[in-house]
């Protein structure tokens, strides 16, 4: 791999892994990414080499509780407002939403419910959970075929969130763009846009991430709660409640009279977070800016910018690969 660039952040040195991942790299196809050099394919989806040696060390290390709850989306879904939502909502005894020392004040939702493969397993090492108070809450972008067995066979809750794929493109080369570096320059919206109808994007294909978890959900309601942004979004007081039914923490009377749920879905709204100045001046350990997570959060937003052909053929595709499941956009 070439030497990199001095001043590059964490999230773009794909150099920096195991001997054993690198050996794994080697035997993997691979194609150009859209931010990192190259995306190589594990167990059928596509991952950069810094985000696979977190998936492999993930996989084998991770011991999950009964009562840990996973928040699974695939990426620029609306990761960053429902893991908000999960931590106001599973924390609500200890932090009211209308306190001002809340913790999402503070802090950007990513340091507060972090990603299996990205933060905590993501330099190859087994880390110490040990100061995580039950429920623990995690996040993952993992496909289902990747999650670790571990939590395949507990009863610890999965929380999938997915989106129109026209948004989630739009949204994700935004994102890719933002990171760049100066020098690497842009991605223009044509060149990622076949990428992404081939399936190649970070955790993609697309279709069969969210068709593995949708599947699995009609198999398992009790342990996979299936959402979609636009959802979320439509009837936000109606989910969060019907959220906190599933995960064993429901609102009572009380709460839902005194406003508790209008209240959190207040602090975690997009205007509330994107205007906080954790969120406008902070960076995550890896190097990505707070702000890079906040764009617009609006339905629809991929009618400003795709062509007619761009959409029928993301259409199609959605058409035929969803075909009979009962999954639509």
């Amino acid at each position: 791999m070439e030497t990199p660039h001095p001043q590059e952040p964490k999230y773009l040195k794909d150099d920096e892994v195991s001997q054993e991942c690198m050996s794994l790299l080697s035997t993997l196809p691979s194609e150009s990414g859209w931010l990192s050099k190259k995306l190589y394919k594990y167990q059928g989806f596509w991952h950069n080499a810094r985000q696979l040696q977190g998936v492999i060390s993930c996989q084998k290390y991770f011991q999950p509780q009964d009562t840990d709850i996973l928040l699974v989306t695939t990426p620029k879904s609306g990761t960053t407002w429902l893991k908000a939502i999960l931590f106001s909502l599973v924390n609500r005894t200890h932090f009211k939403p209308t306190k001002g020392d809340h913790p999402l004040l503070t802090n950007n939702p990513h340091t507060l419910v972090p990603f299996l493969e990205l933060k905590l397993y993501i330099d190859g090492q087994t880390p110490d959970l040990s100061s995580f108070a039950s429920p623990r809450l995690f996040s993952t972008h993992l496909p289902y075929v990747s999650l670790p067995k571990s939590i395949q066979d507990s009863k610890c809750k999965l929380v999938y969130l997915c989106r129109n794929p026209k948004d989630i493109f739009i949204s994700l080369w935004a994102f890719t763009n933002k990171l760049r570096l100066q020098e690497m320059g842009t991605n223009s919206i044509e060149q990622v846009f076949e990428k992404f109808c081939e399936g190649v994007s970070l955790y993609g294909p697309f279709w069969d991430h969210m068709l593995s978890y949708w599947n699995e959900s009609l198999k398992n309601p009790d342990k996979i709660y299936f959402l979609t942004y636009e959802e979320m979004k439509e009837q936000p007081n109606l989910h969060l409640r019907k959220l906190a039914d599933f995960l064993g923490c429901p609102f009572s009377t009380k709460e839902v009279e005194e406003g508790m749920v209008d209240d959190m879905l207040d602090i975690c709204s997009f205007d509330n977070m994107s205007n906080l100045k954790v969120n406008k001046e902070g960076k995550l350990p890896s190097g990505e800016s707070n702000n890079a997570f906040f764009r617009n959060g609006k339905v629809g937003d991929w009618k400003n910018y795709l062509t007619m052909e761009m959409v029928e053929r993301l259409e199609k595709i959605c058409e035929e690969k969803l075909v009979g499941s009962g999954l639509k956009f």
